[in-house]
């Protein structure tokens, strides 16, 4: 039977590693084995079954005979619920579906976007440009529109851009915050139409891809510049060379 010994042992009976210590923090490790100190528990075996309430040293002596750790998964039942486990195993497939939760975990970005309402059309698409990059790496957009003097009085320009630029990014965006006077700003966001990881694959795609159309192109022109060396004109001319081989005719 694995034996794994911890903080309680040293602090009797009345501590639980669930419990803070005077000075200590508090740890979210279960209690296993020697380390379970109530008199019984309601056992449950290694493969969900129910198997009763025993006392715990019948339990542990269960869990000896099945190489298998006694382990206390919920401490606030009465009597606590124990399960027959192979703790180091479960501890380890635990790790492993964290590490793969927080790998597919999303991030969101909102990314920012600032122009003035009487922009002209040259640093439109420019903006528009950075735009349409940050909707197509699955990027939330919030768009701001900055007004100065005069220019507060007439927040139509403002919302009519706003509206121009959501029409112009629709295959790529959506509105998902409607344009919003805040103060000597109007703010709108766009949301992406896919998500950040299906958005990097289809980027990740589009590298690959370009990446193989560049290696065709090379191999193209290497074949053409191979062919140009041993075509029929580098044959014609080695010809020439060869043919003149009786010397009367060279006299």
């Amino acid at each position: 039977m694995r034996l794994h010994g911890g903080p309680s042992d040293l602090w009797g009976p009345g501590w639980s590693t669930r419990k803070s210590y005077p000075g200590g923090h508090i740890s979210t490790e279960l209690r296993i084995n020697d380390r379970i100190r109530v008199p019984e528990v309601r056992l449950v075996g290694p493969n969900g079954e129910t198997v009763g309430i025993v006392p715990t040293d019948q339990a542990l002596k269960l869990a000896q005979e099945a190489d298998l750790d006694l382990v206390e998964i919920a401490p606030q039942g009465r009597p606590p619920v124990c399960k027959l486990m192979d703790y180091g195993k479960f501890k380890y497939e635990n790790a492993q579906k964290a590490r793969e939760a927080r790998r597919n975990q999303t991030n969101v970005v909102i990314k920012e976007m600032k122009l003035r309402p009487k922009i002209d059309a040259h640093d439109y698409e420019t903006k528009k440009g950075h735009v349409v990059r940050f909707l197509r790496s699955g990027d939330k957009v919030k768009i701001t529109i900055m007004f100065r003097g005069r220019e507060q009085h007439r927040p139509e320009l403002g919302f009519r851009l706003l509206q121009k630029l959501a029409e112009d990014v629709t295959e790529l965006g959506f509105v998902e915050s409607s344009p919003k006077q805040d103060g000597r700003n109007m703010i709108m966001v766009l949301g992406p139409h896919k998500k950040k990881a299906e958005a990097k694959a289809e980027v990740k795609a589009e590298k690959v891809e370009a990446a193989a159309e560049k290696a065709a192109e090379q191999a193209e022109i290497e074949a053409e510049i191979k062919a140009s060396h041993t075509g029929p004109a580098a044959q014609k001319k080695e010809r020439k060379r060869s043919e003149n081989l009786d010397p009367e005719i060279e006299a």
